[in-house]
């Protein structure tokens, strides 16, 4: 039986992604990078630091350091999420339907806590997760299960006891590897990819979740 459903951030909780992408590609450019919405795409769910890190292998550019690609990235994706984000379609419902099963609820992301108090707060579901985990402070980002297991000990139950909600699948990769159940509310840019068949579930939006459903999965 499940007691806990445990969300990612980006893509899940709020339509970030376009803004990590008109980030990506304006730091990248400045350092000489040429950098596409292919490129961003390819590395959804992958954690900034390992992200800056594979492509600095692939095209290394001089001048700023990788860290500081990175701070420059978050930057800018804080700044436009405190401008322009909103929730993403059904988040909000979603939230009180699990809260009315008395499912407890947290946060697994590959996103640095200082993002994630960014978008809880403009978003103002703080107090709506028991348990916020960032893979930050993990050795290794999704698709590795760390993340995940961590959530799932900070609310106090089992991995197999949870429901993970994705976006991306490298995501999906990391909650099934931590042995929990997995819906994925894939990201535009991964609808119909076959790879999501590992998933448990699958929804267009989380807008198509309903109390029924819920039981049934829960059960």
């Amino acid at each position: 039986m499940l007691t806990a459903v445990i969300f990612d951030m980006d893509g899940v909780l709020i339509d970030s992604e376009p803004f990590w992408q008109r980030a990506q590609i304006a730091v990248f450019s400045e350092v000489g990078h040429f950098h596409t919405e292919e490129d961003c795409n390819s590395t959804i769910g992958v954690r900034i630091d390992q992200l800056v890190a594979h492509w600095y292998r692939i095209r290394p550019w001089s001048g700023p350091t990788q860290e500081e690609v990175v701070q420059r990235i978050l930057d800018q994706v804080i700044a436009l999420i405190l401008q322009e984000g909103q929730p993403k379609e059904g988040v909000l419902e979603a939230l009180a339907l699990m809260e009315a099963r008395g499912l407890k609820i947290g946060l697994a992301t590959s996103s640095p806590f200082a993002m994630v108090d960014a978008v809880l707060g403009k978003l103002g579901i703080r107090d709506r997760f028991l348990a916020v985990h960032s893979a930050e402070v993990e050795r290794f980002g999704k698709p590795h299960p760390d993340v995940y297991i961590h959530a799932a000990e900070k609310l106090g139950v089992l991995p197999v006891q949870c429901l993970a909600i994705e976006d991306s699948f490298t995501g999906l990769l990391a909650a099934k590897a931590a042995s929990m159940q997995a819906l994925i509310v894939p990201d535009p840019a991964l609808v119909g990819d076959p790879r999501l068949a590992i998933a448990d579930h699958q929804l267009g939006s989380l807008a198509e979740l309903d109390d029924a459903m819920l039981a049934r999965w829960i059960a």
